[in-house]
């Protein structure tokens, strides 16, 4: 038997980004060469190293090369739009919407890496600058089998590599009880999660006799496979923090780095959801005896989660668990682009996590820039920032305008498309209780512009200068805030997109 090993060219986008970890990693290793001289950038002194080990280098290279990296897979969409190929037998698929996707994930890669500059290149943080890069990078690469699988095997791969190196990243800071605490109950609800989800497989793969989702849309509804189905949806609802099971997410949240935090809440969040999408509509898609049993729970899966996080979020404290219960909202939209399973929700899916990642890591990186700069993430805390910091207030409000979906930002049109998907699918009473939601977020994300501009604080969050880094990350943002709603070509395109991946 011989490996055709032509067949890795139809993974470039795996192979290149493999690369740029391979690449990272080696100058990580040469960045300082002895130990004894990596502690002494550690300790600050920069001249110690005659290297870049303390410089700007160790933070431009990642984002240079994932730039470029995703130059790369952005040219080869041209090729790919022609149909939908495969590889492996089937097991690894690609085309131009995956790769539209694995390229919205890279921009926020992009993103995190800048506003986490300045914190990486903390003394604390020096010594392990290079593995967060790295270690961030492999949760990417499992990202991008997850999205590209044909297999339940391939998928099940995927989901653990961008799972195990995403609990390592939670508890980064190791020496901070709530990011170890945090890290210990990711794993383990992770670890839970990944056995109801592979049990689930296991027992589909039993009904159907096979593990490929094109040829699973055969198999018998019968009690086997209607567990397996429940099973996978269980586990998926943890990756996605889907009510009733989003109960790790706001101490997951509150704990980890602020950077790593704006990661899971958007871009792995987003993986999964897309991956949820594709499996359902091609394993249990609308013509098989499935469609009606599991449209019904995600019916009011959907309803449940956007009214309990929007009324659990009216009352938080801390604005990272704050953000958690958005995220918890933010994400029963996403999957209201799921129900029906056209092409009209793959393209509104996809559009919404582009402007839902801009919007997002936006606010998170107005919060990690003023947590490092003040050491406070109340909300109270923010009251009169305007005065000290006003055009952190001023950037922080135009990305909760479009996660309230207000007019004329990105996120009203995000979230229209949705509406607009799920309507044409036929559900009409779920369109109209995600409509009175959207009034709910509006009135919660109010509550952080009302503390910014109008209430008083006698000692106020002091003026301060933000670092290149997270100034390039909000110029980005606040580009995709502004821009992504009124250039149709963005969903023009994703919508030719979806048309030749359904």
């Amino acid at each position: 038997m011989t490996i055709d090993y032509s067949q890795f060219l139809s993974m470039s986008e795996e192979v290149s980004l493999l690369a740029v970890v391979l690449v990272l990693f080696i100058a990580d290793l040469f960045a300082c060469g002895k130990e004894e001289r990596a502690l002494a950038c550690a300790g600050g002194d920069d001249t110690a190293c005659g290297c870049p080990c303390g410089g700007h280098v160790r933070a431009l290279l990642p984002v240079v090369l994932l730039l470029a990296q995703t130059i790369f897979i952005l040219c080869n969409i041209n090729t790919n739009a022609a149909a939908v190929s495969s590889a492996f037998g089937g097991m690894y698929e690609s085309s131009g919407m995956m790769t539209a996707l694995k390229a919205t994930l890279n921009v926020g890669a992009i993103i995190v890496f800048l506003m986490s500059s300045k914190w990486l290149g903390a003394a604390e943080n020096r010594i392990k600058q290079g593995e967060f890069y790295t270690v961030t990078l492999f949760t990417l690469l499992g990202m991008y089998f997850m999205i590209s699988s044909g297999h339940f095997l391939m998928f099940f791969i995927g989901l653990e590599l961008a799972s195990i190196p995403m609990t390592a990243l939670i508890a980064y800071d190791k020496k901070r009880t709530e990011s170890a605490e945090a890290g210990a109950k990711f794993i383990l609800l992770a670890l839970f999660s990944a056995a109801l989800l592979l049990y689930g497989i296991s027992l589909l793969y039993g009904a159907a006799g096979t593990l490929y989702f094109s040829k699973m849309a055969s198999m018998p509804v019968n009690l086997l496979s209607i567990l397996g189905l429940v099973l996978f949806i269980s586990g998926m609802g943890f990756k996605i923090s889907l009510v009733p099971f989003h109960l790790w997410t706001a101490d997951t949240y509150e704990g980890a780095p602020t950077p790593v935090t704006a990661f899971l809440s958007v871009i792995s969040k987003g993986s999964a959801a897309f991956v949820l999408f594709t499996i359902l509509a091609k394993v249990f898609g609308t013509g098989t005896g499935f469609f009606g049993l599991w449209s019904v729970g995600f019916f009011w899966i959907i309803v449940v989660s956007i009214t309990v996080a929007n009324l659990f979020a009216i009352r938080q404290k801390n604005l990272k668990r704050f953000m958690a219960f958005s995220a918890i909202s933010q994400a029963g939209y996403l999957v209201l682009a799921v129900m029906g399973v056209t092409e009209q929700g793959m393209a509104a899916l996809v559009f919404y996590l582009l402007v839902y990642l801009a919007a997002n890591l936006g606010a998170f990186a107005v919060i990690h820039v003023v947590e490092q700069n003040s050491g406070k993430v109340g909300i109270d805390d923010y009251n009169g920032l305007y005065k000290t910091n006003p055009k952190l207030a001023f950037l922080m409000t135009l990305c909760l305008f479009s996660l309230a979906g207000i007019p004329p930002f990105a996120g009203f049109f995000s979230k229209f498309f949705v509406f607009m998907a799920a309507f044409n699918a036929g559900y009409y009473l779920l369109v109209f209780i995600a409509l009175v939601n959207t009034v709910i977020s509006l009135y919660y994300y109010l509550l952080i512009v009302k503390a910014m501009y109008i209430k008083e604080n006698d000692s106020p969050i002091a003026a301060f200068t933000s670092d290149c880094g997270t100034r390039a990350a909000l110029v980005l943002c606040t580009v995709g805030v502004i821009l992504l709603g009124l250039v149709s070509a963005f969903y023009d395109g994703l919508s030719h997109l979806a048309g030749i991946a359904l």
